[in-house]
């Protein structure tokens, strides 16, 4: 993947971490002209539950999500000073290419469009972290991923308490053992400020919507589909008929 260098970075001003983030707030639904305010609005009936507004935010927020992480980390394998921070890296590769295949497992059996590119802000947090090196890269690469994977924690969980849509709800419960394995990892790097990482998830500053969505995919544009890696540990959720790690062909049920 290409990552714009026109996206507006973010800032360390003496050593200290001063972020913009949003990054993993909702995106604006793909393929679709309004979306209602009321999130828990069901859009759809389907064979596995209804598909309320916040179920399909979900499953593309998740999307978006390894199209900037997957990418930053195997940045991170390559320019990571330490074993832990190259670790983590491989975590992210390995946990988002798991969660990728499950959300274009589920997509088009739910009929949602995803991205092929990460929001502006996404790409912005991967210049500003592939500009460092060094110690810097370290703690810049460990401290934004500790605090986006810390916002997305609670939205996890909400989604997994309340959607009535089996797909989703699967979706949920990996994507919350991959977070809180990436929140592990990234601690265990030791570069995480945790003053700043709470300040920064418990105050998020408001951004226009364009910086927040990733842009829909142009017609005719092949998919972007994140790799395993050789020694993948993470698994794609398993649909009733099939086994784990398969994927079958995309229908819309």
């Amino acid at each position: 993947m290409r990552f714009s260098r026109n996206a507006t970075g973010t800032l360390f001003v003496g050593g200290a971490l001063s972020l913009t983030l949003v990054a993993l707030a909702y995106p604006a639904m793909l393929g679709f002209d309004k979306v209602s305010t009321a999130q828990d609005r069901v859009i759809a009936q389907t064979q596995w539950g209804p598909l309320t507004e916040q179920d399909r935010d979900f499953v593309v927020k998740v999307r978006a999500a390894g199209l900037w992480e997957y990418p930053l980390g195997k940045i991170g394998m390559e320019k990571g000073t330490t074993k832990e921070v190259k670790t983590a890296g491989e975590h992210l590769v390995d946990g988002h290419a798991a969660l990728d295949t499950t959300c274009r497992k589920i997509a088009p059996m739910l009929n949602i469009t995803l991205p092929n590119v990460a929001s502006p802000q996404q790409v912005a947090f991967v210049n500003q972290i592939n500009s460092s090196t060094g110690r810097e890269f370290d703690s810049n690469f460990a401290n934004i991923l500790r605090i986006t994977h810390g916002s997305i924690f609670n939205t996890v969980a909400k989604i997994r308490s309340t959607t009535k849509n089996s797909l989703v709800r699967a979706l949920a419960d990996q994507a919350n053992n991959t977070v809180l394995d990436h929140i592990t990892v990234m601690e265990k790097t030791g570069f995480v400020n945790f003053d700043q990482a709470l300040f920064q998830q418990t105050t998020p500053p408001k951004l226009p919507t364009t910086d927040l969505t990733p842009p829909p995919p142009q017609p005719g544009e092949p998919m972007v589909v994140l790799t395993p890696p050789p020694t993948a540990t993470s698994t794609p959720v398993a649909l009733p008929g099939e086994q784990a790690g398969t994927v079958p062909s995309p229908t819309i049920g």
